[in-house]
């Protein structure tokens, strides 16, 4: 499947009083929809999330990266780091996003993933515990799970941990969430990749592994 041939534009999706940005591609035929949530400062435009979204549409996966706060929320966002470690504000936001798509023309009826990265990996988890008819699977990166705290036990979408190998801390806080899953989980540590998964070839194991995940499970 080839990105270009992609059906791809901009969307604003309603939350509450709020609408946030986001860019959606949908290859021919989709097989299915991948949600990212970002998190920690990041939004649509991170690098990493499109390098990993052009190999989802590229597998002929449907992708929706969006920004999970306003421009104004994100202004403040960058004084204070607040509304980054707002976890049920992220995880209502990916809520939101998921249900307003289930009425979207071409994608409304595709089985969802969630791809979650730091923070915004527990948005997608919240997600998945409450939307458990639409969440297929989960795909963290470098996420922090531990935050969406009891929401874990009742997540039983299959879930893929994936930590860099020198990223001790969130490999254990990764562990830890991993034992509170209601469903089928795996961790996966890429060796040698830090947080951000920086070094050369990491982060194509990454979408690698998302991919596959994602494919495995919708």
């Amino acid at each position: 499947m080839n990105r270009a041939v992609a059906d791809e534009h901009s969307v604003m999706v309603p939350v509450g009083e709020v609408r946030l940005a986001g860019d959606l591609s949908v290859p021919p035929a989709a097989r299915g929809l991948v949600v990212f949530a970002h998190g920690s400062g990041s939004g649509r435009f991170s690098p990493r999330n499109r390098a990993v979204a052009e190999v989802l549409v590229e597998a002929g996966l449907a992708t929706l990266l969006m920004d999970l706060l306003t421009a104004e929320e994100e202004a403040e966002d960058l004084r204070t780091a607040r509304l980054r470690f707002d976890v049920p504000l992220l995880g209502g936001r990916v809520i939101s996003t998921i249900d307003w798509l289930a009425s979207e023309p071409n994608v409304g009826e595709l089985p969802v993933g969630c791809f979650g990265a730091s923070t915004g990996a527990a948005g997608a988890l919240i997600a998945a515990a409450e939307r458990p008819q639409r969440v297929s699977a989960v795909v963290s990166r470098g996420g922090r799970p531990d935050l969406a705290a009891d929401a874990l036990r009742r997540v039983r979408a299959p879930t893929l941990l994936i930590v860099g190998g020198r990223d001790t801390e969130v490999i254990r806080l990764n562990r830890l969430a991993q034992a509170k899953l209601a469903g089928e989980s795996q961790l996966v540590i890429v060796p040698g990749a830090g947080h951000l998964f920086e070094e050369p070839g990491s982060l194509e194991q990454v979408a690698a592994l998302a991919r596959d995940w994602v494919l495995q499970h919708l």
